[in-house]
C-alpha cells in the first residue's frame, strides 16, 4: 500500500505567518499562539507561533517550518519576523528587511536584482498584504506620532547562514544566508520540483552574466573534472594548453565559459537541455561519469531511472553493428554494470566515443538547435574524454 505524502509549506509560507503573528502582536497588545494566512493557491494555513514578544512599539515571534515529506534542508527551521515602527519615506508602505540568516543578491539573472535580501516578489507581496490589511492609514499606532510611521518587517533565519551551505546559493550569487522562496506556498514532496526550479534560476544567473556557453554536470565529481580541465584550454597569458583543446571551434567555446557557466543538473538532463535552449544558449557540455552518460546515450531524460540490464543489453546491441567495436560486446554481457564495462575494458577509447557520439544525438534532438559536447569524468575525479 502506497503511503500518501505529505505537503508543506515554503519559506515564504512561515514568513508571511510569522510577519502577520508579530503585527497582530503589536496592534492588538496581546500575545497570540495560532495564526491564519491565505496562500496564493487561494488556501488557508494555519501555522503555531513560537517566541512571542510585544511591547508598545515592537513584536516578534517565530514559525518552525514544516516541511511535509520533503527531503528540504529547511524543515525544522525557524523562521523570525520582528516589526517596529519606522518613519515613512513615502515610497512604500512597508518596509520588509532580511535579517541574519538572510542571504543578499549579488548577481544578475535572480527574481530580485543585485544588492536586496533574498526574499523573492511572492513572499514579499504575502508580508506586505498581511501587515497591509492589519495596518490601515487609521491606525493609531502609526498616527500617534509627530511624523507619519510605516510597519517595518524584518525577516530572519538565526541558524539561516550555516543551511545554506547545504544548498547551492553561494553559486546563484546569493551570499551570507538562505532566499526566501515560494510562488504557491506549498512544497510538494519529493516532486524534483525544487531541483528544476534551481536549475532555471542557475540558467538565468548565467545568461544574465554573459555565458555563451554552459557545463551541464550530473554530479560533483564531473563538475569538478570539468572545472579543472577546461581551465587549463588555455594558459594565464592566452596562450593554448593542451592541444586538443586548441582545435578549431575550442577557442571559442572556451571563452564563452566563466564560474557562473557551471550548472548541476543533477539526474534532469531533458529539463535542463531544454531550458537552456528556451533561453537562447547556442553551446553546452554534458559531463559525466560512464554509467549515466550510457543513460543519456540510451535515451533517458531522467537519469535516475533504474534499468540498467537494458542499457547494457543496448550497448551490446550497439558494438555489435561494427567489426571495430565487436570484440567488446562478451564483456557487456557479463558486466553486471555500466562501470564495470568501463573498468574491465580498460576505458576503451571505441566505446566511449560510440557511448558519447549517441548521448550527443539525443541531446541534441531533445533540444534542436544545442550543440553539444561531451565531457567523461573517471571515477576517480579525472577527465578521461572530451569531445
Amino acid at each position: 500500500m502506497t503511503k500518501t505524502l505529505r505537503y508543506g509549506y515554503t519559506t515564504g509560507a512561515c514568513a508571511t505567518a510569522a510577519a502577520r503573528g508579530a503585527v497582530l502582536m503589536l496592534r492588538d497588545q496581546h500575545l497570540l499562539e495560532e495564526v491564519e494566512i491565505i496562500l496564493p493557491t487561494g488556501d488557508i494555513a494555519r501555522f503555531r507561533l513560537h517566541g512571542q514578544h510585544f511591547a508598545s512599539d515592537n513584536a516578534r515571534c517565530f514559525v518552525v517550518k514544516d516541511a511535509g515529506d520533503d527531503p528540504d534542508v529547511t524543515n525544522g527551521a525557524e523562521i523570525h519576523a520582528a516589526v517596529t515602527l519606522a518613519e515613512s519615506s513615502g515610497d512604500e508602505p512597508v518596509i520588509i528587511r532580511g535579517g541574519t540568516g538572510i542571504g543578499r543578491v549579488t548577481k544578475p539573472g535572480l527574481a530580485v536584482p543585485p544588492g536586496e535580501w533574498a526574499i523573492n516578489p511572492v513572499p514579499r507581496k504575502l508580508i506586505a498584504e498581511a501587515v497591509n490589511e492589519i495596518f490601515s492609514l487609521h491606525c493609531p499606532l502609526l498616527t500617534a506620532h509627530s511624523a507619519p510611521r510605516i510597519p517595518e518587517v524584518t525577516i530572519s533565519i538565526p541558524n539561516g547562514a550555516e543551511l545554506a551551505k547545504k544548498t547551492l546559493n553561494e553559486r546563484l550569487g546569493i551570499i551570507g544566508g538562505l532566499s526566501i522562496l515560494g510562488t504557491t506556498g506549498i512544497v510538494k514532496p519529493i516532486s524534483g520540483k525544487a531541483w528544476t526550479d534551481t536549475i532555471d534560476v542557475a540558467i538565468d544567473v548565467a545568461v544574465a552574466c554573459g555565458c555563451k556557453s554552459l557545463v551541464l554536470s550530473t554530479g560533483r565529481t564531473s563538475e569538478a573534472a570539468a572545472q579543472r580541465h577546461l581551465a587549463t584550454g588555455f594558459l594565464a597569458d592566452g596562450r593554448p594548453g593542451p592541444e586538443e583543446m586548441a582545435k578549431k571551434g575550442y577557442r571559442k567555446l572556451l571563452r564563452g565559459i566563466s564560474a557562473e557557466s557551471y550548472i548541476m543538473m543533477g539526474d534532469h538532463v531533458g529539463h535542463a537541455l531544454r531550458a537552456c535552449r528556451q533561453r537562447g544558449i547556442r553551446n553546452v557540455i554534458l559531463a559525466a561519469q560512464f554509467a549515466k552518460l550510457l543513460k543519456i546515450a540510451c535515451g533517458h531524460e531522467q537519469t535516475h531511472v533504474s534499468c540498467s540490464r537494458l542499457e547494457l543489453d543496448r550497448l551490446r546491441e550497439w558494438l555489435t553493428e561494427s567489426p571495430r567495436t565487436l570484440r567488446f560486446a562478451p564483456f557487456v554481457r557479463q558486466a553486471n554494470t555500466a562501470r564495470e564495462v568501463f573498468e574491465t575494458t580498460d576505458r576503451a577509447a571505441a566505446i566511449i566515443s560510440l557511448v558519447a557520439a549517441r548521448a550527443i544525438r539525443f541531446a541534441e534532438q531533445v533540444a534542436p538547435g544545442l550543440k553539444v559536447k561531451v565531457l567523461l569524468a573517471g571515477y576517480g575525479g579525472e577527465m578521461v574524454y572530451f569531445r
